[in-house]
């Protein structure tokens, strides 16, 4: 079974969203050129979920899967989300979050114990990916705070 603190992460730790996009800043605006604005890094967020999803489909299927490194600009779905409104972006990624919730959650330890190998995280546990995704996540939301300041 999942942690209960990694459970309580899981469940809300992405409504900060509803904080952070209505804010000051425009959301589209980039603070510099090479920087995501308000409204990319919450489209990231939502494609990132999605592959993540996909990748605890391979941990369970497949025996320790091999990831590659995920670059949202190659990912048609971030291209895509980027296009979204901040409200379209915050349906879709707590209605994915919902269900990642039920399934993380539903898990016995067998199935959180299977593995999977990055190639700069080496092998980790779906548990640890878990908390990545989390870790990964919670960085997103930090930087999204700073642009609203």
């Amino acid at each position: 079974m999942i942690a209960a603190a990694t459970a309580a992460r899981l469940r809300g730790q992405h409504e900060v969203l509803y904080l952070l996009l209505p804010g000051d800043r425009p959301l589209r605006e980039r603070p510099s050129p090479d920087t995501w604005s308000l409204l990319e890094n919450a489209a990231h967020l939502a494609a990132y979920q999605k592959m993540f999803a996909r990748r605890v489909e391979r941990i369970l299927a497949e025996d320790e899967p091999a990831f590659a490194a995920y670059v949202g600009d190659n990912d048609p779905y971030f291209l895509a989300a980027r296009e979204e409104s901040a409200a379209d972006l915050l349906v879709d990624l707590s209605a994915d979050r919902l269900y990642l919730y039920d399934w993380i959650t539903s898990l016995g330890d067998d199935p959180l114990s299977r593995t999977a190998v990055h190639p700069k995280y080496g092998r980790r546990t779906l548990a640890m990916w878990t908390e990545f995704f989390l870790l990964h996540e919670a960085h997103h939301l930090y930087t999204m705070w700073k642009l609203n300041q």
